[in-house]
């Protein structure tokens, strides 16, 4: 599946001012069909990571999937390893940590339990949506 073959309500991932690793993590959960993306530009604001990318699955095993899936994407593209993952094995909250940028893959409890969007409240958000 190509990038063009999603149309986006609020941002058009070619056209943001996000690195390009992050806009690969994007496709990759895209690819795997997550839910609600989010990217935070922390740059500025916070002093362990540039960016944080949020999003989640309807299932463990989706969450697995996508986590797997961009690692996959940014180790055969870009050459890039995780510093650390987090969370592969009840997969309700996997944590992706390549230090500028950390992904969060949520389940949908865990991700409006924690709502690390609302503490990031004054990070630059961009969302991606599948239409």
């Amino acid at each position: 599946m190509e990038i063009d073959d999603f149309k986006f309500i609020h941002e058009d991932l070619k056209k943001t001012k996000i690195p390009p690793a992050v806009k690969k993590v994007v496709h990759a959960i895209l690819n795997k069909k997550g839910e609600q993306i989010v990217v935070l530009k922390l740059k500025g604001i916070c002093e362990f990571t540039d960016f944080m990318v949020i999003c989640n699955g309807n299932s463990s095993i989706q969450n697995k999937a996508i986590s797997d899936e961009i690692q996959r994407m940014l180790k055969k593209e870009l050459k890039l390893k995780a510093f650390s993952v987090e969370g592969q094995r009840s997969s309700d909250w996997i944590l992706l940590d390549y230090i500028d940028f950390i992904v969060n893959v949520f389940s949908h409890e865990n991700r409006e339990k924690y709502s690390l969007e609302k503490l990031w409240m004054d990070a630059k958000r961009y969302d991606f949506y599948i239409v």
